[in-house]
């Protein structure tokens, strides 16, 4: 049973690590990865992204963006779970829960045209209402003081219904003696959710918070990709699109593959640290 599973990682995950040798190759399409030439000094794609001038920018948006997801992003799921698991009428539950795991689903596509009928300049329903109350019309998606609280607040509104499941799935683990024992001991709502749910949820919270700390510097390619354009690239670029328009559209792989690299290894370094860190609260992955 475990076999297919394997086979995929082997197949598509380990498997094109090799392909991470184009890094330190002067890499021909031609040629192939055995039959291109190694780079001289091996470090050229490396150096040559970090003089690029542009480094620090792509550096420091993709941290800011992806530590702004972070932040934003792990509380408001906890939140709902908490509302949902002491919700009591059931058909209420379930249509919140439908209806906050949906958006999960919907390609970044298609929150674009919902982000355009709502937030365009012109004709955005919200910048209607801002115009007729006697303001001016508030530029969101191409100004550079709005894009990154529309990117974050998308993200967190797309995810919200998805992550609160996993809480709730953790919740329900939960031994209900010791809320019955809590009853009796006269706690109420907000002492239970305190000192048993929290904590019966910990590991799953730390869990996840290890996970997303791997990718920090991933930031959503494909949403920033939906949503970007010139006049935010001050504020929105990242180290993947900045790859993808140099790297992949001018078919220069050894570079694209030596950031990828580079966020690789920030990414390994980072899992080693939280996960270190979090055996010191008595939690971590192994």
């Amino acid at each position: 049973m475990l076999l297919p599973g394997v086979l995929y990682y082997i197949v598509y995950k380990y498997v094109p690590i090799y392909g991470l040798v184009i890094a330190f190759k002067d890499y021909d399409i031609i040629e192939g990865i055995l039959g291109s030439p190694w780079a001289d000094p091996w470090f050229k794609y490396f150096q040559q992204f970090y003089e690029s001038p542009y480094f620090s920018q792509l550096l420091t948006n993709t941290l800011l963006i992806s530590v702004y997801k972070l932040f934003f992003g792990m509380a408001p799921p906890i939140a709902l779970a908490l509302l949902l698991n002491e919700c009591r009428v059931t058909w209420l539950k379930r249509i919140v829960q439908t209806l906050s795991y949906m958006p999960h689903f919907l390609s970044w596509v298609i929150i674009y045209g919902i982000l355009i009928v709502l937030m365009s300049q012109n004709s955005g329903i919200i910048n209607r209402w801002i115009v007729e109350a006697g303001g001016q019309a508030i530029p969101f998606l191409s100004s550079t003081e709005w894009f990154r609280t529309v990117l974050v607040s998308s993200e967190v509104w797309q995810n919200l219904g998805w992550g609160a499941i996993i809480y709730l799935a953790a919740m329900a683990g939960i031994d209900p003696t010791l809320y019955e024992a809590a009853r009796v001991d006269g706690a109420g709502r907000m002492r239970m959710i305190w000192h048993i749910t929290l904590p019966g949820i910990r590991t799953v919270i730390i869990l996840l918070l290890i996970l997303r700390l791997g990718h920090l510097l991933d930031a959503g390619f494909d949403q920033i990709y939906m949503l970007y354009n010139v006049h935010v690239y001050p504020v929105a670029d990242i180290l993947d699109t900045w790859v993808f328009r140099t790297g992949l559209e001018q078919f220069n792989f050894s570079l694209a593959s030596a950031v990828g690299l580079f966020k690789s290894l920030i990414g390994l370094v980072l899992v080693l640290g939280s996960n270190a860190l979090a055996k010191r609260w008595g939690e971590s992955i192994w």
